[in-house]
């Protein structure tokens, strides 16, 4: 129940997602599941501070005061700044799609994306959100996931996004294994038809705090060489990551 008023902007803000960017009164008030009265009264608020912006169709936006205040969070400032160099790099060596991303609960989290003109078709932009089965990265940091959330995501249904999509637990499990084996995963048109990747762990005091990826239309000449050019980024991005700040 939301009771406070706290918690009834945050169910307000909460009916944005990847799939619904923009929402008309009626469905910010279904989705948040508030009365249409404190919807509308909340939402002309927000609009006011910034927080929301209503279009001329009369569809409400998330505003710039929320994408300004976002920025200043830890996994753009700290992350994404000090990991840049190394994806500029990465691109530069490659012309090739190179994502950076973080687990946020049971999803990915894209911080960062490079890509050209000659980059395969993908669905991820930076902020968005994509489930941790169908992507490189995202195996990666289910892999080095706590038990309890690798739990959670293997037992919730496991959405397929094209015949290449590994929705069976027991066969993800054995993905997941030899992840931490290897040390990188893969994937093979499985989030996106002709678009393969492969991604490595970002490991800071033995935690994997994010992970690095290609995304490419074939792997099966090229991903021995990918994945030493991401490995080395990783540790360059940890390294920078843990050093102390210059005098």
């Amino acid at each position: 129940m939301t009771d406070s008023v706290t918690a009834r902007v945050f169910a307000l803000l909460g009916a944005f997602s990847e799939h619904h960017r923009e929402l008309r009164l009626a469905d910010l008030s279904d989705r948040s599941g508030l009365p249409l009265s404190t919807t509308h009264r909340l939402a002309a608020e927000l609009v006011r501070h910034g927080a929301l912006r209503r279009l001329p169709s009369g569809g409400y936006v998330i505003g710039r005061r929320l994408w300004d205040l976002g920025l200043l969070a830890p996994v753009q400032t700290g992350l994404r700044e000090t990991a840049s160099p190394f994806l500029h790099d990465l691109y530069g060596a490659t012309l090739e799609t190179v994502h950076l991303a973080v687990r946020d609960g049971h999803e990915t989290l894209y911080v960062d994306r490079l890509a050209g003109h000659r980059s395969v078709p993908i669905v991820s932009t930076i902020g968005s959100r994509l489930p941790m089965h169908a992507t490189g990265v995202g195996k990666v940091l289910l892999a080095w996931a706590s038990p309890e959330v690798q739990e959670a995501v293997l037992t919730a249904p496991l959405r397929r996004f094209t015949a290449y999509t590994i929705t069976t637990p027991a066969r993800l499990r054995q993905q997941l294994a030899k992840v931490r084996t290897e040390g990188f995963a893969t994937t093979a048109e499985e989030m996106s038809p002709g678009a393969c990747s492969v991604a490595v762990p970002i490991i800071v005091h033995e935690q994997v705090v994010a992970a690095l990826a290609f995304v490419v239309p074939d792997l099966r000449r090229t991903r021995p060489r990918l994945v030493a050019a991401l490995q080395v980024a990783a540790q360059g991005i940890a390294r920078s990551l843990v050093a102390p700040p210059s005098a």
